[in-house]
């Protein structure tokens, strides 16, 4: 299976930072004393917020080459390295949600479905209304065992993306799944734990399929 992984930037703005000046007239030091000590302040300032964009600028650039380097990895198959390069990623930019959505279709791939619901949930936290976040919250609830919260998840998914035949088709097999455990709980038979390999059964693959939609912000590596 083809991996695609991508990832948006957002934009930062920068904040202007302005001087308090003084209203009094007869300040204790003349006007060339002010001038020049304020000249010298609003230099010294100016050169402390342009270090402070160049040190944001180079962590984002370094966040964004670790976030191509996995994203290559990923494609390859080669997961746990291509993990290894996200949560270096996000050592420096750690509210990227497409970096934490990543990270938690490769762990769903490595089988780490606990850690998947925890990277897919801080997703959905920072883009809430980016529906590839919840369908893969969805996901890594029902290899959980919740299918009943998965649905949910799915819920809101179609509801930020209507007419996703592929959501609406992982959502509808859901569905059969929770009114199944209904019946089988209604009749006391035992009821067990079915995660992407249910779904398989029913049509659909059974590990994560990486998302090939656009995340918020998203910016193809060059």
């Amino acid at each position: 299976m083809k991996m695609v992984w991508k990832k948006r930037e957002r934009e930062q703005g920068k904040k202007a930072v302005g001087r308090a000046r003084s209203a009094v007239s007869d300040l204790p030091f003349d006007a060339a004393d002010e001038e020049s000590t304020s000249g010298k302040n609003e230099e010294d300032e100016k050169v402390t917020i342009d270090h402070g964009v160049a040190l944001d600028s180079k962590t984002r650039r370094l966040s964004e080459s670790f976030r191509c380097e996995g994203n290559l990895l990923a494609e390859e198959g080669r997961f746990r390295e291509a993990l290894t390069k996200w949560e270096a990623a996000l050592l420096l930019t750690p509210d990227e949600a497409v970096l934490h959505e990543q990270k938690a279709q490769v762990l769903l791939e490595l089988g780490d479905d606990w850690n998947a619901l925890k990277a897919a949930s801080r997703a959905t936290e920072l883009e809430p209304s980016w529906p590839e976040a919840w369908t893969t919250l969805a996901r890594a609830q029902l290899n959980l065992g919740e299918p009943e919260e998965s649905f949910q998840s799915f819920e809101k998914a179609l509801s930020l993306k209507p007419g996703s035949e592929d959501i609406e088709a992982e959502r509808e097999s859901v569905s059969r799944l929770v009114k199944r455990r209904k019946q089988l709980q209604l009749s006391g038979s035992p009821i067990s734990r079915v995660g992407f390999s249910g779904l398989e059964a029913m049509g659909h693959p059974a590990t994560a399929v990486p998302q090939t939609d656009d995340g918020p912000g998203d910016a193809d590596c060059g």
